[in-house]
């Protein structure tokens, strides 16, 4: 199996109405274009799964939510319409959470680069460990935090978003990112940080189905241009990766 299909999106649910969707990926659960189709085609059926009543979103492994994009799919991008429809597949995720009429939590259980810090940041809440350290690493290899951007910056405001996206080799602590609202918590080890994600979803799943799915349109308010405006930004990142620049940082 190749790099650019390895890894899988598995989804499970309790008899409380509690469904955990989780993705893996042998490269630092980064996420090539075939990960990505998996959860926006999960998060989006599941919205509209009955026996569902809140969504959990993590990954597998110990030290790292998400390493963004695959490279080795950058690497493969031969022209501006395969960079578009790569760089679509992060629009596609960010949106199907943003219209998924579920609430999703966000579990952070280590760092989150580049196109994970944009998922984190499409879940309602998001708890973490003291390990999810974030950087948006975009800018560094030529790019730009151009499509999980929106995301960011509705989770921690203008300023810090371009901290994070200027500063693209610099980590920032989770409790950095907790202090801008990225995390709504930050939690010492994985066992604490699994007892607390439970703990809220099983309140969730007793709460009123309804009353929640008015809450995340409320929530989401303002972003109902984003099925278009990150498909256009999609597009900027797609052009980007095939530079001189893009192509040299990414090794090929």
């Amino acid at each position: 199996m190749s790099s650019l299909t390895a890894g899988h999106v598995t989804a499970a649910t309790d008899a409380t109405g509690i469904t955990t969707i989780t993705f893996f990926h042998p490269a630092h659960n980064s996420l090539p274009g075939a990960i990505l189709a998996q959860l926006a085609d999960t998060i989006t059926r599941l919205g509209q799964d009955q026996a569902t009543k809140v969504i959990i979103l993590q990954s597998e492994g110990e030290r790292t939510f998400c390493a963004g994009a695959s490279f080795d799919e950058l690497r493969a991008v031969a022209d501006s319409a395969q960079g578009l429809a790569f760089f679509s597949g992060f629009a596609h995720v960010i949106n199907a959470c943003r219209t998924c009429p579920k609430l999703i939590i966000g579990r952070v259980q280590g760092k989150a680069v580049g196109g994970g810090v944009g998922l984190a940041a499409a879940t309602d809440y998001c708890l973490a460990t003291t390990h999810a350290a974030v950087k948006l690493s975009e800018l560094a290899v030529g790019i730009g935090p151009f499509v999980v951007g929106p995301a960011v910056e509705r989770k921690i405001g203008a300023s810090a978003f371009g901290q994070l996206a200027i500063d693209a080799t610099q980590f920032r602590s989770a409790e950095w990112a907790a202090s801008h609202g990225l995390y709504a918590e930050v939690l010492p080890d994985l066992a604490t940080l699994d007892a607390a994600v439970q703990a809220l979803a099983q309140r969730l799943a007793a709460s009123s189905p309804d009353a929640m799915r008015e809450l995340k349109q409320v929530l989401w308010a303002g972003t109902e241009h984003w099925d278009t405006l990150l498909v256009e930004r999609a597009a900027i990142s797609g052009r980007l990766v095939l530079s001189e620049f893009t192509r040299a940082a990414i090794g090929r």
